[in-house]
């Protein structure tokens, strides 16, 4: 593969990671943004194969397992793979750019010991897990069910906060943005 540089967003699932990342994207011309993999059911109308998600079925995520096309994957929650195609990486490099991810914990730490030190690895963490239910409620996307299943997850996830490289918390949004930024900034002008 060529190379840039990687820039990995993790944290449990309503943290805002997502909202910072697109904030950067917005910002920073030389980021591309890497687009997952998945097996999961677009969320309504406003999600896009292709630009939000590489949406496919579990037979076609398996084929890919086969092909050695990740370079990292992982079943999520019960049924539903994500992953990170190598293909997807070296297109973003192909265009000049560093590549920036949106991922889960576990992704996230994947992806950091992937990459290693051409990666910057960064847990968003919101003030409490009260926060956190409330932000997941907000969406509206989520039933009862699967808020207690994401919450429980998020408990388990906020113990590998110190494996990353640094912790952003996303109390402030314009704060956040701000940090998000400086980090950014100073990892891709490190030589």
């Amino acid at each position: 593969m060529s190379s840039g540089k990687a820039i990995i967003f993790s944290a449990p699932s309503g943290s805002g990671k997502t909202t910072i990342v697109r904030h950067l994207l917005n910002t920073y011309p030389n980021l591309g943004f890497s687009i997952s993999a998945c097996t999961r059911d677009k969320r309504g109308r406003s999600e896009v194969d292709g630009k939000d998600y590489y949406f496919l079925t579990p037979e076609e995520f398996k084929q890919k397992i086969d092909e050695d096309a990740f370079i990292e994957w992982q079943e999520v929650y019960e049924g539903n793979f994500y992953g990170t195609l190598k293909e997807e990486i070296q297109r973003i490099w192909d265009q000049g750019k560093h590549v920036i991810f949106d991922v889960d914990v576990k992704g996230g730490l994947n992806l950091k010991r992937y990459f290693g030190d051409k990666s910057l690895a960064i847990f968003v963490k919101v003030p409490s897990l009260e926060d956190l239910a409330h932000r997941l409620r907000d969406r509206d996307t989520e039933t009862e069910d699967s808020l207690s299943r994401r919450i429980y997850k998020a408990k388990f996830e906020m113990g590998f906060e110190d494996k990353f490289d640094v912790t952003l918390l996303n109390e402030d949004l314009d704060r956040s943005f701000k940090e998000a930024e400086r980090l950014v900034e100073s990892f891709i002008n490190q030589t």
